[in-house]
């Protein structure tokens, strides 16, 4: 059996504010465009999966968050057309500044969403991410 090499590691904040969860709805991407997803990114080289989470916060969203308010609460192995991803979900304790839209030509709305009522057009992984942090499991595959 050959040896598993060549992952990409994604990072994703689920921040929750009165039981609703900050989306953003994909623009001009060329990936899963029109539909809500989180804010988001890849693990960039020689950063840890808080640091590049902490990075994606303040680009997408202008959201100010410190490692140690990161809490990890689901990591997914996704299999995307023939892909080998790892995607590390992290809920922030707490966080500075109001979100707003910092990448208006990737993302054409940010907002407040429901948990119990997302968005019909949600990405379908993030749905499954979402109800899988909500039952308190901590790993899953898709």
């Amino acid at each position: 059996m050959q040896r598993f090499s060549g992952i990409i590691a994604e990072v994703y904040l689920a921040p929750v504010r009165e039981e609703r969860v900050l989306l953003l709805r994909r623009y001009r991407t060329g990936y899963e465009d029109g539909n809500y997803g989180l804010v988001s990114g890849h693990v960039e080289e020689g950063e840890t999966c808080r640091e590049a989470m902490i990075r994606e916060a303040e680009e997408e969203a202008g959201l100010e968050v410190e490692g140690r308010d990161l809490e990890l609460v689901h990591v997914m192995h996704r299999r995307p057309e023939g892909k080998r991803r790892i995607a590390f979900f992290f809920r922030p304790a707490k966080w500075r500044n109001e979100p707003g839209n910092r990448e208006p030509d990737k993302c054409d709305e940010m907002g407040w969403h429901s948990l119990d009522r997302l968005p019909p057009n949600t990405i379908a992984y993030i749905r499954e991410a979402l109800r899988q942090i909500a039952a308190g499991s901590r790993y899953s595959e898709c």
